[in-house]
């Protein structure tokens, strides 16, 4: 057995034995002051899963199963359902109706056209593919309302991109970087557009009710602005360096292009298949990018979740479809994991655990006794970091916003401008799977584990951490 098999197997006893020891101890520990017994349960329920997931003694959907399994068992949550019903979120069936999309686009080419046109008009090589990808999920931002609308627009392109450079899953590090960045690409686009997400529009309203702001869609854009493009910039250069993939192109890059061009000839005319898929993504692409309006326009909404299921149905519908059931590549596997996942992360906020292990945060740092510059740091880094205990960004915007508030009131800080910058933060969810449902899409395509995430993700966080921060001392004054 090689000394990098030993070192690897002595990681995942020494891992496991954590997590047991972890849950233990937080499980019979006296319950503290402020904390519910349930609370303390699912607490130690999170962390023994948290870190079961990252060494992966078994594979993860075990671990969710156990979880799942444990949480009624033990008093975690009230009722069964609580956690048996989570395989009945809709997460689950965007998340299934996004592998059928991927497989029709996949089985009629045109995912694959897209590809090949986009990377041989936009992208010459690897690098500039990343910069591609990095540029669409920003314009998309603009247009497509919804973080997991536009990873399940994203990520079925950018697996025929993968495909088309041989990059294997859990195999090649171009593959794990692209799909990395598609993750947090997507964070840090949510963070420029305020409508991006319901916990922004939120934020703006605490703010302005609660500090006397007068903020709208313009001021936020200015003023997220510099942090995204540094934050983006910097994450793009760490990522480069941490994932060199340069080594699996043995061919130049000009031969790239030109097989790629090659290709894309072969393909030909559009096939009468690859228009319905075109027509059926089309359709999807319309329905969320006007979601914030079709209520006006038609007196109904239909929701990210109903118009993917019913983009879902068009697909597989004979006459109209372009795919059958048996052709559609769905991850069960990754189903049962997001159950798992949502279950002890729902679990940790419902009970109030999450809520007491972010108020002890906050009053173990003393707060209220350092220079006002530090505690906007602090807090800056607090909410961008606070994702690594709470799985809802609406959550975190209700907890969060009001006290930085109040704090900022209470220390004589201009609450406007350092709560706007902090709730830049919000949008950053991006070191483990069940933090986002973006983050659940691009990590069921199996070119990046948990560790990986966990690491390249805390590397982008501190990057925007110290981006809003410089954010918060210069700019953000001058646009509020």
């Amino acid at each position: 057995m090689s000394s990098k098999k030993v070192k690897n197997n002595r990681g995942i006893i020494i891992g496991t034995v954590l997590a047991i020891v972890a849950f233990f101890v937080i499980f019979f520990m006296p319950t503290p002051e402020g904390m519910t017994v349930e609370g303390q349960k699912s607490l130690a329920l999170f962390v023994f899963a948290l870190i079961m997931w990252i060494v992966r003694p078994i594979p993860i959907y075990l671990t969710s199963i156990i979880i799942v399994l444990l949480l009624p068992l033990l008093g975690a949550v009230a009722k069964q359902k609580d956690a048996f019903g989570c395989l009945g979120f809709d997460i689950i069936w965007l998340m299934v109706a996004a592998f059928v999309l991927t497989s029709a686009m996949s089985s009629t080419n045109l995912g694959k056209r897209i590809a090949l046109t986009l990377v041989t008009k936009l992208a010459k090589s690897p690098t500039q593919t990343l910069i591609v990808f990095a540029i669409v999920n920003f314009i998309l931002a603009f247009f497509v309302p919804s973080t997991t609308a536009r990873a399940s627009l994203l990520v079925p392109i950018t697996l025929v991109i993968l495909e088309i450079f041989k990059a294997a899953p859990g195999k090649s590090k171009f593959g794990k970087l692209m799909m990395l960045q598609g993750v947090q690409t997507n964070a840090i686009a949510t963070s420029v557009v305020m409508t991006a997400t319901s916990a922004q529009v939120l934020a703006i309203g605490f703010i302005n009710e609660q500090a006397g702001g007068d903020l709208g869609y313009l001021q936020w854009i200015l003023g997220s602005i510099p942090q995204a493009i540094l934050t983006v910039v910097l994450t793009f250069i760490a990522g480069l360096f941490m994932y060199r993939y340069k080594d699996e192109f043995t061919e130049a890059v000009g031969d790239i292009g030109a097989a790629l061009r090659g290709q894309l000839e072969e393909l030909g005319p559009m096939t009468v298949a690859e228009k319905k898929a075109a027509l059926i993504f089309l359709f999807t692409l319309l329905s969320w990018a006007t979601g914030d309006y079709q209520k006006d326009w038609f007196g109904f909404e239909l929701s990210t979740e109903q118009t993917a299921v019913l983009s879902m149905l068009l697909c597989l519908l004979p006459g109209v479809g372009v795919i059958t059931w048996k052709q559609a590549d769905i991850k069960w596997d990754l189903m049962i994991f997001s159950a798992g996942a949502y279950a002890v992360g729902n679990a940790v906020n419902d009970t109030g655990a999450a809520t007491w292990v972010i108020d002890k945060m906050i009053n173990a740092t003393g707060l209220d006794r350092l220079p006002p510059g530090v505690v906007a740091v602090a807090l800056i880094f607090i909410t961008i970091f606070s994702h690594l205990i709470f799985t809802s960004k609406t959550v975190r915007t209700t907890i969060l916003i009001p006290s930085i508030i109040v704090l900022a009131k209470q220390l004589g800080i201009d609450p406007v401008p350092l709560a706007l910058v902090c709730s830049y933060g919000i949008a950053y969810t991006v070191t483990l799977p069940p933090h986002s449902k973006v983050n659940t899409l691009y990590f069921g395509t199996g070119y990046f584990d948990v560790k990986d995430e966990l690491i390249y993700g805390l590397v982008m966080c501190l990057f925007g951490a110290i981006s809003c921060s410089l954010v918060y001392f210069t700019w953000i004054h001058i646009v509020v």
